[in-house]
Parts: structure tokens; C-alpha cells; sequence
């Protein structure tokens, strides 16, 4: 923590209702349910609802101009007459629109931790203020409000090595830091002794983890997976630049029976030229190759990918070759954008492709991803074998994650949320599998 002072958690003003909402990725997710942690220990009552609140604390997105806008239209629309914190990276990405378009009281950067409850203070005892400064890597013994009980996310680093033309993140989230490996899997520890079974290893690029430490991802997961009791790990997004250098040990480290065989690898794009220009530090070769060595040792891989279509100086050519790789290596799961500015970013100063052709190139790209997706979905019919079960279905029953990490459906009025169960897979849908549960 710096000079700053430890917060004892005891509440110095009368108590709070306070509704927290969290936006964007499992990182974000992570800083609020840290900050709602907090707030409990500290006496605080939390809310489902804005409207049963009197404190308002969103964990902002703005990787995204549409997400951006649509956190700003949210904020703007639900806080008369309520006191407003915003923090996460929207305060530190695009802070002129913050000042301009929303009536707030504190403006605070991403993962406020501990010092939330020093922020209430100063809201609630009539003061209006921001703390934009970078925050440091935050302690990991910090109160959780957990959204789901089956499920704990555990930020591995903070910030990235990267310094891709079109992202704003790093001016919210910095310079890599990473925290020890044995604070992980303490952790992990303490999750799994409290029921989790299921483990989110997250940062914004899990493969640059430990380059500050003299360690990387490999020794982190082979120490995570030592870990004993039941209870399954879902390693998240990491960058092709990254894992090229270390895909071997990689590889060899996702052969524990605990690591979830899924893959989040983006690769923006099919183009080198367009890969070059968005600074992203490998060719559409190296993604080829990385998939090819993963899949060579677990065929059933689900490899999820990002692509941004219509970036600046994309050429009919360009996109073309994005669509030749998607065939080619058919991700099973492909996360589209079409791109949008982001300010303080050196893509914002290129010229544009004109919006009729970048929707035209998203609808074609996205009918192809939907169509890989389907057939690859359906070769699991028949499949059968134990699932975690780890959140309750949108629509009643279940959803279960293979080994694969795969979604499976199951409609059932059994009490299953953190079970290990046995499933047949009877269905296959664009985004997710149905299954029956199996006699054990």
C-alpha cells in the first residue's frame, strides 16, 4: 500500500446502503467483489437495486466505445438524488466525458480495494473530489462479496507488457505487476477450503504473468494445481506474443487434470500487415502455430479468439485473410468488434474505414462464426462425462462446464450448484450443449 494508511475496516460514519455494480471483464468483476467485501466487513448494508441505495459505486468499462456509452447512459440515468462513486477504468480512459456528462461525487481509477471505505467518508460527509493516480498492486488478504459462491476469481497480476496501438487499458491499468506466486496459491487455498470449485486465474493477459518476478504462467498453474481437494481452473485470457515464448512449458502445465482444455487466445486479425499496424507483436503465423501445437496434445480444445474488424488501413485483402484463418483454424468461439476509437490511443489518429464496410465485413465474419460454431457444437452429441455445475441457468435448471469447459444445459429441479455430476449430451445449440444428467 505505499505511504498510504491501512484501513482497519471499522465504520467512521452511520451506515450505508450501497449498491455496487461491476462492468466489463473478470477483472473488474474481481475489484467489486472486493470492494463489496469491504463495505460489508465494515458495517455497510448492500442492495440488489439502485433505487434501494443511497450510495451509488460503479466499477466502470471503457475498452469499448459501446460499452463506454452504455455505462454513461446507465449512470446518468439512475442517480438522482444519490451520491455517485465511479471508479474502474473509465475515470483514467476518458475522464473529460466523465466531467461533462455525469453529476458525480467521487471519480476514483480501477481497483479502489480497501480505500473505498475512505472514498464513502469523503462522499458521505459532503465532499466532491478524484483520485485518478494509478493504484498499486492491491493486498490479497482483502474481504470478498462473492457473486458466485461456486466460483472464485482471482486477479494474478495487474496491468500488461504490451502496447497494442488500439487499447486504452493500459493507461487505466499500467505496467505489469504481478503478484508472488505462493500469495496465489494461498489464495486458492483458502478458496477451496471454503467450498469454491472453481478457480478464474485472470489478468489482462495471463501469459505475461510473472516477467517481473523471474517465473511465468507454467510455474504458476503447476503450483495452483498442486493445490489438493477437488476443484477445477479456468486460466484466462492470454495474448499470442506472449505465449509463443513460452507454449511448450504452457502445453505441458495444461495437462493437469484440473486445468480447464480451454484456450483464450486473440488474434485480432488474419492480415500480418493489419497485426503490424495494431502493434500487436506477432504474425498470423505464430497463431497457427500455437493452436496447432495445443490441439496436437488435447483434441478437444475449445479455443476462444477475438477478432476487430474494420481497422484502420484494413483492406478488402486484409479481411479476407482474417476470414481464410477463421476457417482454416475454426475457433470454436470468436469474440467480434467492430472497431471503435479509443482516446490516447495511437489508432485513434488513422484513418477510418468507412461504417458500411466494416458492417458488412462484421455480418459476413459473423455468419461464418456462427455456422463453425454450430458444427462444432454438434460433434459433442453423445458425448458423456462429469460436468461442474456452476451457475443457475437464465431460463430455470443448470449449467454445467465440462473438461473443455464447454456449457451444458440440464433441466432439473435438483439442487446442483457446485456439484460434480455426470452428463450425455443430447443437444448441441450455436453457443451452448444440452445434456441429461447420467447414472453414476
Amino acid at each position: 500500500m505505499g505511504n498510504r494508511r491501512r484501513h482497519d475496516m471499522v465504520r467512521r460514519i452511520p451506515k450505508q446502503r450501497i449498491y455496487v455494480c461491476s462492468f466489463g471483464c473478470s477483472l473488474n468483476m474481481a475489484d467489486g467483489e472486493v470492494v463489496s467485501g469491504c463495505l460489508d466487513q465494515a458495517g455497510h448494508e448492500l442492495v440488489d437495486q439502485p433505487r434501494d441505495a443511497e450510495i451509488l459505486v460503479y466499477l466502470t468499462c471503457a475498452v469499448k466505445e459501446p460499452t463506454e456509452n452504455r455505462v454513461i447512459n446507465l449512470m446518468g440515468r439512475t442517480h438522482p438524488g444519490k451520491k455517485l462513486i465511479v471508479a474502474g477504468c473509465l475515470p483514467l480512459i476518458n475522464p473529460e466525458r466523465v466531467r461533462r456528462e455525469i453529476s458525480y461525487d467521487a471519480m476514483v481509477g480501477p481497483t479502489p480495494g480497501e480505500r473505498i471505505l475512505e472514498f464513502l467518508e469523503r462522499v458521505v460527509e459532503g465532499e466532491t473530489f478524484e483520485e485518478l493516480n494509478m493504484a498499486p498492486l492491491p493486498r490479497c488478504d482483502l474481504p470478498k462479496l462473492k457473486r458466485n459462491r461456486v466460483v472464485e476469481i482471482i486477479p494474478i497480476s495487474y496491468g500488461c507488457l504490451n502496447s497494442c496501438s488500439y487499447c486504452a487499458v493500459k493507461l487505466a491499468r499500467g505496467e505489469l505487476r504481478s503478484h508472488p506466486v505462493e500469495d496465489i496459491v494461498s489464495q486458492v487455498r483458502k478458496a477451496v477450503g471454503e467450498g469454491s470449485k472453481e478457480i478464474w486465474l485472470t489478468t489482462q493477459d495471463t501469459a505475461s504473468y510473472g516477467r517481473d518476478l523471474g517465473c511465468d504462467l507454467s510455474h504458476l498453474i503447476d503450483a495452483v494445481s498442486g493445490v489438493p481437494e477437488t476443484f477445477w481452473i479456468r486460466v484466462g485470457m492470454m495474448n499470442p506474443t506472449r505465449v509463443i515464448e513460452i507454449r511448450r512449458d504452457l502445453v505441458r502445465a495444461y495437462r493437469s487434470e484440473k486445468i480447464y482444455k480451454f484456450l483464450h487466445l486473440p488474434v485480432q486479425s488474419g492480415s500480418d500487415a493489419v497485426l503490424s499496424s495494431m502493434r500487436r507483436g506477432y504474425l498470423a503465423a505464430d497463431f497457427y502455430r500455437i493452436v496447432r501445437e495445443f490441439r496436437k496434445v488435447f483434441p478437444w480444445l475449445t479455443l476462444s479468439t477475438d477478432v476487430i474488424v474494420g481497422f484502420p488501413g484494413e483492406t478488402q485483402e486484409d479481411f479476407e485473410e482474417t476470414l481464410k484463418l477463421v476457417r482454416e483454424v475454426r475457433p470454436d468461439i470468436v469474440n467480434i468488434s467492430k472497431y471503435a476509437s479509443r482516446p490516447g490511443t495511437e489508432a485513434s489518429a488513422m484513418k477510418r474505414v468507412d461504417t458500411k464496410t466494416v458492417k458488412e465485413r462484421s455480418r459476413r465474419l459473423t455468419e461464418e462464426v456462427k455456422r463453425i460454431a454450430l458444427e462444432k457444437n454438434q460433434s459433442w452429441k453423445g458425448w458423456e462425462g462429469m460436468v461442474l455445475v456452476d451457475e443457475v441457468g437464465p431460463r430455470g435448471g443448470y449449467v454445467g462446464r465440462n473438461f473443455a469447459y464447454r456449457p451444458v444445459v440440464v433441466d432439473t429441479d435438483q439442487e446442483l450448484l457446485g456439484k460434480f455430476i455426470r452428463l450425455k449430451v443430447v443437444e448441441a445449440e450455436t453457443t451452448y450443449l444440452k445434456g441429461e444428467i447420467s447414472p453414476l
